[in-house]
């Protein structure tokens, strides 16, 4: 099925929301909210998720719209890339997760990568920043930039954090049932490129 109502009911979405943070005409304001609840709808239309879950994202949301930020670390040892099996899929992910508000994304990197995985890490150079809407990722409400960080182990040890459940190093070649909300077959493999090329440069989009 396209996903072209997915994307419509994201931009109905960020322009209600925009319109609910600018505007100061009362009519104005109860039409934004009337195409927010019609972003919601479609949503609900389309996915299994339950209309007062989708109310509940949206409405949390103030403000411009921008695109949220994920940061995922890309860590060799060995000719193997680290993974951790998330909680909440049982599925295996490169160690990241939202950036948070007050750090960098290479401070955020560090402390995820330490949160999941138990190693302490050094970033060493951004490889990717790639929009999430242009890679086969499943379709979610918000729009997402993803940041790959290539990072050095300086120390600590396999430990697992409240949110996964396994630590491992996997080889190109037999890699795990990969949690696709997080992080695609094709993006491990063009990590991996970098492990062969450390001069391949930083790609975008």
């Amino acid at each position: 099925m396209s996903t072209s109502w997915l994307d419509w009911a994201k931009r109905i979405q960020a322009l209600s929301q925009s319109g609910l943070a600018f505007s100061k005409d009362i009519y104005d304001i109860e039409r934004y909210e009337e195409l927010r609840q019609i972003s919601v709808e479609i949503m609900a239309e389309y996915t299994d998720l339950e209309i007062n879950k989708i109310e509940g994202l949206f409405t949390n949301e103030t403000g411009y719209q921008t695109p949220k930020v994920d940061v995922r670390g890309v860590v060799f040892r060995d000719g193997q890339i680290l993974m951790v099996k998330e909680n909440i899929d049982d599925q295996w992910a490169l160690p990241g997760g939202f950036c948070d508000i007050g750090l960098s994304p290479s401070e955020n990197i560090v402390k995820e990568i330490k949160e999941e995985s138990g190693y302490d890490v050094f970033p060493v150079k951004l490889l990717a920043l790639l929009d999430k809407n242009k890679h086969p990722h499943p379709p979610e409400p918000y729009h997402y930039y993803k940041i790959f960080i290539l990072c050095e182990i300086i120390g600590g040890k396999p430990a697992v954090g409240p949110e996964t459940n396994q630590v491992n190093f996997f080889s190109e070649h037999n890699l795990p049932l990969l949690s696709a909300n997080r992080n695609t077959e094709s993006q491990i493999k063009t990590m991996f490129e970098y492990l062969k090329d450390p001069e391949k440069e930083t790609i975008f989009d």
